[in-house]
């Protein structure tokens, strides 16, 4: 009697264990493939981001993957100019948070920190520090200077990535192009900030 009631204990344990397993298998698969958040590091997209920043980051936008690789399952939208991404970075494979200020096909150039794409100057005329990307319009940090200039055009299927903070930010002005296949995400909202508690601060 006490063997069969030891033995019924041990198979609703592994029951549970299984449940529970296959739940925790789902999350981490749903945070590889769907939604995830990042931890921003540093001040590189200031005044956008701040480190410490909690950032929610839609995986799904830019095409549906295979869970914990990047076997790309459907194709989804395509990157645009103004869009806050996260990539590794080709030069030391860290993860990186940026903005995109060229794709595929755009004549570029960055000169003390402002932005021209296809000949035509992206700062807003009414303030120096704010430059307009269609609908976004971005709030540029140049109080560390520009940065390094910059000047190209973007092959097709790759991306310049950019940080706000123009004079302090390690970004593609000096580790050159990104492939578009390799952004995970879309950055959609800051929902926590340090100084701020939880928030919803849309990118």
């Amino acid at each position: 009697m006490r063997s069969t009631t030891r033995s019924s204990r041990c198979r609703r344990i592994g029951r549970e264990i299984g449940i529970y397993s296959l739940l925790l298998l789902g999350m981490l698969a749903a945070r590889s493939t769907l939604a995830d958040h990042y931890y921003v590091p540093s001040g590189s997209m200031q005044p956008t981001l701040f480190p410490g920043d909690r950032v929610v980051v839609d995986k799904r936008v830019y095409g549906l993957r295979v869970p914990f690789t990047q076997v790309r399952l459907a194709d989804g939208a395509a990157v645009e100019r103004g869009e806050v991404v996260i990539f590794d970075s080709p030069r030391d494979g860290a993860r990186l948070i940026k903005r995109i200020v060229a794709t595929g096909g755009d004549e570029v150039s960055i000169r003390n920190g402002h932005l021209w794409v296809n000949g035509r100057p992206l700062a807003d005329a009414r303030r120096s520090d704010t430059e307009v990307f269609a609908d976004r319009i971005v709030r540029l940090d140049l109080q560390n200077g520009g940065g390094p200039d910059y000047s190209g055009v973007v092959p097709d299927g790759k991306l310049l990535a950019v940080g706000d903070h123009r004079g302090n930010s390690l970004d593609g002005r000096m580790f050159g192009l990104i492939d578009e296949e390799s952004v995970y995400g879309r950055a959609v909202a800051v929902y926590f900030r340090r100084d701020d508690g939880f928030v919803w601060r849309s990118l």
